[in-house]
């Protein structure tokens, strides 16, 4: 590790010019999460930063530490959308030009406003490890300069930036939990947090479909995963920087993985209790307080970026409400013959049960006593209410089954 890289020092220096063009974004502590872990929790909101994530600390450090000839050659990157705003961003305010190789499967809100800060945008391959090896190609080429999403010691002391801030604002906190992707925050965060104070546990958390630094780690050298499967595309990464994995191994007290389905209720328990849109690379360090064997800390989860798509928040949104029995659809066979409608209806409102969708088929049996299916789709208050109304149903001689909810 050379002496020169990851120091107090540049910590300091790169906290000071990352003011320059940052939000501050202070901590938040949540009722909600503290009430449901029996722990402190704080949120430090980098969804609410410039350009949507905390990337743009570690890429306008890097701007400021290169010359001014290497930043008139233009810089090139790949990024699965936040780093690659961060770079436009700070190419903008550098007046240079920027070139963004982003994988095909980035959400067009990440490509339209990485367009929208200056930047030329080229989509290639269907994962960031692919799009980087053309970036590298193109710099290579065209004379470029690179700047690495994560593995970057400059670009990691920039993302370090939020470590500096969240122990400003709170000096005791016992834990820092930290999404990991290819590791630039991670390194940053870990590194200067071992300065500062050596007792403070820093955890880095990666979904279980794309857990590269927990396969390297366990194997004691960078490790590249044959593939990777995850709704958080801003961490869906095959293989952790090698420059930073050092670091990663020395100041990385424990990796937690987190499931998809997790992350799904978590956004759902961010908007419903603090109003807050964090994509799901940015809920990894939410999902995870539940797996931390923990009482009466003071924690602190980064919430990285809140770029996400319409579409894909109402894709969660749905499986979120699924997945916690707030929606649910149950079928029953019915006699043919007046009346039997209002039956179910009547059992079900003295529930308080909500019917949001009925499809009613009658020809789905030549048998008249049970020849009418009915599928209802139901909003109720959780999984107790959920069992309340299917308990009434079945009280009530109807017979449901639980089927799968499209909503």
């Amino acid at each position: 590790m050379s002496e020169e890289q990851l120091t107090l020092k540049k910590f300091e220096e790169a906290s000071e010019i990352v003011k320059k063009v940052t939000l501050e974004t202070k901590l938040i502590y949540s009722d909600f999460f503290s009430k449901q872990t029996g722990n402190q929790v704080y949120l430090k909101p980098e969804n609410l930063q410039r350009t949507g994530a905390y990337k743009v600390r570690g890429a306008y450090y890097k701007c400021s530490t290169l010359s001014e000839e290497d930043r008139a050659k233009g810089l090139i990157t790949a990024s699965a959308g936040n780093h690659a705003q961060g770079v436009a961003f700070a190419a903008r305010s550098y007046g240079v030009k920027a070139i963004i190789v982003m994988p095909v499967t980035t959400p067009p809100i990440k490509v339209n406003r990485t367009k929208e800060l200056g930047a030329e945008v080229i989509l290639h391959g269907d994962v960031y490890d692919e799009a980087c090896e053309h970036a590298l190609e193109l710099a290579k080429e065209h004379g470029y300069t690179f700047v690495h999403p994560f593995d970057d010691l400059d670009v990691a002391t920039g993302q370090g930036s939020i470590g500096m801030e969240i122990f400003q604002e709170l000096p005791l906190v016992d834990y820092i939990l930290v999404p990991v992707g290819g590791g630039g925050l991670a390194t940053g965060v870990s590194t200067l947090a071992k300065l500062l104070n050596p007792k403070v546990k820093v955890i880095g958390v990666e979904p279980a479909g794309a857990n590269c630094l927990q396969e390297s780690v366990k194997n004691g050298k960078v490790t590249t995963l044959p593939s990777v499967n995850t709704i958080a595309d801003g961490t869906a990464v095959k293989t952790p920087g090698s420059k930073i994995f050092p670091y990663l191994q020395e100041n990385l007290d424990d990796i937690i993985t987190v499931e998809d389905a997790e992350l799904v209720v978590a956004y759902l328990d961010m908007v419903e209790n603090h109003k807050m849109v964090v994509e799901n690379s940015g809920l990894l360090t939410v999902a995870a307080l539940k797996h931390l064997k923990v009482q009466d800390k003071k924690i602190v989860s980064i919430l990285s970026g809140g770029n996400m798509d319409v579409i894909t928040m109402s894709s969660v949104i749905r499986q979120g409400l699924i997945l916690r029995d707030r929606v649910f659809t149950v079928s029953v066979l019915l006699p043919d013959r007046p009346g039997q409608l209002v039956r179910v209806s009547s059992v079900i409102a003295e529930q308080n049960g909500n019917v949001i969708k009925l499809e009613h088929n009658q020809f789905v049996s030549i048998n008249r006593n049970a020849a009418v299916e009915l599928k209802i789709t139901l909003e109720s208050f959780g999984t107790e209410h959920k069992k309340q109304i299917l308990d009434a149903l079945h009280q009530n001689g109807f017979n449901p089954k639980l089927v799968a909810t499209n909503l």
